[in-house]
């Protein structure tokens, strides 16, 4: 029996697998869940943990191989784990003190009293040309 395919030149390697596409936007790849997990036990805390997501192994005798352990079979506390690690980031990039600076605007101390401020409100209402109420 003869065979007409020409044989495979043996200097040409099959094409290899495309390597996986790097993950550049994804702040989680490479990332294992035991960092996450240390990570997130070193900034909060474990009772801290346990404030922010409320599961046992973080607030009952809590230790990194219980929480692993729980988290890889749980995908719903796994995914939020990951978001508070992210927020955490995010909060560190921003230098954490943003969320603790006051709010731009008068301070309670300088508000108008109850009357002025509703008197204001109507007669902008009446700019407006809504009806009083």
């Amino acid at each position: 029996m003869t065979h007409d395919s020409p044989a495979p030149c043996p200097d040409t390697a099959p094409n290899p697998a495309p390597a996986a596409p790097a993950q550049p936007r994804n702040p989680l790849h490479g990332l294992t869940l035991s960092h996450i997990v240390e990570a997130l036990q070193a900034h909060y805390g474990w009772a801290g943990l346990g404030e922010r997501i409320a599961v046992r192994c973080f607030t009952h005798e809590p230790s990194l191989n219980a929480s692993l352990k729980f988290l890889r079979k749980t995908p719903w506390a796994r995914a939020k784990v990951e978001s508070l690690y992210l927020f955490m980031l995010r909060e560190q990039r921003r230098g954490g003190a943003q969320r603790l600076r006051p709010r731009t605007g008068c301070a309670p101390a300088q508000r108008e009293s109850g009357t002025a401020a509703s008197d204001r409100a109507q007669k902008s209402r009446v700019q407006r040309g809504h009806p009083t109420k």
